[in-house]
């Protein structure tokens, strides 16, 4: 028993030590984050009052390279965190409508591929960055079922579709809930990520945030977590319009 409490005490203290480390080395970060999540719920609580604090598909920003790829309310950006040692790979943007109706697009040109097992999510291959010339990069569209998994994706992109050129702008399903566990749903909304890629032609795991790129340069708005928590994320006043004082 004694060794059991002293190994609990040992563990305890390590758990401590790591969120100690994680608020002194990242403070601002969590916080921000917070921040953004109380947003949110105030935008949710009376989003039909607040219909300028939201983007709408097919948007392009101040020229920038990619069009928006679904209308909403920007609530969680690029390296937003959720817990401790997370970090947010990409911009979750959450509509009002209910699952399945909120659009989905494809914000630049390029080649779609959907795995067998994909019920919620594609993912499209540009071969040549805008930003950067002679790089090949990829985007990652997910959520796009309900619930319990049934896909909003759109039937001219069935499980197994590999390689199908998409213009900007091609429609690629609808908003969903899924997240991957039957019956334990997220909120209804798009997670959208730009992943980078292996060298070899494949995409590598979009799950850690270090496959993926910073998605601001891309749109010209601030998508980055280190943005101040108390702006809404528009099209306004290039790329960022002040939220309520």
């Amino acid at each position: 028993m004694k060794k059991f409490a002293r190994l609990a005490l040992s563990v305890a203290g390590v758990a401590i030590l790591v969120m100690a480390y994680y608020l002194i080395r990242q403070p601002g970060r969590l916080g921000r984050t917070v921040a953004r999540s109380a947003r949110l719920r105030e935008w949710f609580d009376d989003w039909d009052l607040h219909t300028d604090w939201q983007i709408q598909a097919g948007e392009r920003c101040d020229g920038a390279a990619f069009i928006y790829p679904t209308s909403g309310y920007v609530g969680f950006l690029w390296d937003d965190s959720f817990r401790v040692g997370h970090r947010h790979q990409g911009i979750d943007t959450f509509t009002a409508k209910s699952s399945g109706e909120e659009a989905v697009i494809a914000a630049y040109d390029g080649y779609l591929t959907r795995l067998p097992e994909w019920k919620s999510t594609v993912i499209i291959r540009i071969p040549k960055d805008p930003l950067m010339p002679g790089r090949q990069i990829w985007t990652y569209y997910t959520h796009m079922a309900n619930s319990e998994g049934k896909s909003y994706i759109s039937e001219a992109f069935p499980p197994g579709t590999y390689e199908v050129y998409v213009p900007a702008g091609t429609l690629l399903g609808y908003q969903g809930n899924y997240s991957g566990t039957p019956g334990n749903p997220t909120g209804i909304h798009l997670h959208f990520s730009i992943v980078r890629d292996d060298g070899s032609g494949q995409f590598l795991n979009e799950l850690d945030i270090r496959n993926t790129i910073d998605p601001s340069p891309y749109f010209n708005l601030e998508l980055n977590g280190s943005v101040d928590s108390h702006s809404v994320v528009t099209c306004r006043e290039q790329g960022i319009g002040a939220g309520p004082p």
